[in-house]
């Protein structure tokens, strides 16, 4: 059995399989995921993962250091470039996150350490007994959204946080009787009364 939102698309399936909710502590990589999930929004999921690779290409990489570079001139090419979602406010929101990202470093804060405080440092686990159990945001996304935002990060809205926490292991929402959920350790938090209903998981 697995979570009915990857459906059977073959590609779906093998994201859910081997990628969604495995604990990500490499900063470059979830720096990839924050921004791609911000490029998702008001869009399916599968839509970017079958995009991703043209924007691995086109972002060269997700490596923030060449990303904090970008200037006039490549985005206006990322804007030519078909193989990608062209939003010019998410593409110029990408170079700021980025520089974001670097500044952070400059600090001395790792951005891995900087997404993963949000739980502790450790995976919070949300068994989940059906889809329509499992919020669209938390209180631990709201309250990231707001430091990624002071950090100067771009389109980190508690959703598309809270879809990020998921997708890289902070929070582990498989539903129960999925067979990539792992045994409950420490629970994140109840839905919050009335809490949507999220219209994908990513």
């Amino acid at each position: 059995m697995r979570c009915r939102w990857c459906g059977t698309d073959p590609l779906y399936v093998a994201y859910h399989d081997t990628e969604w909710g495995v604990p990500e502590r490499d900063s470059r990589a979830l720096f990839e995921k924050l921004v791609l999930d911000g490029f998702q929004a008001g869009l399916a999921w599968i839509t970017i993962l079958r995009k991703r690779d043209n924007f691995r290409r086109a972002f060269d990489g997700f490596e923030p250091e060449v990303i904090a570079r970008y200037g006039p001139e490549k985005v206006a090419a990322l804007m030519a470039d078909a193989g990608i979602v062209r939003n010019r406010s998410k593409v110029e929101g990408t170079v700021l996150s980025a520089r974001a990202f670097l500044d952070l470093r400059e600090k001395g804060v790792a951005f891995s350490d900087f997404m993963w405080d949000a739980v502790d440092g450790e995976t919070r686990f949300n068994r989940p007994r059906r889809m329509a159990d499992i919020p669209a945001e938390t209180e631990q996304s709201r309250t990231l959204s707001k430091r990624l935002k002071a950090a100067g990060f771009k389109f980190c809205g508690p959703t598309i946080v809270y879809a990020a926490m998921q997708a890289c292991g902070l929070v582990d929402d498989h539903v129960a009787g999925c067979h990539c959920a792992k045994p409950m350790e420490k629970p994140l938090e109840k839905p919050p009364a009335g809490a949507k209903r999220p219209v994908r998981s990513a």
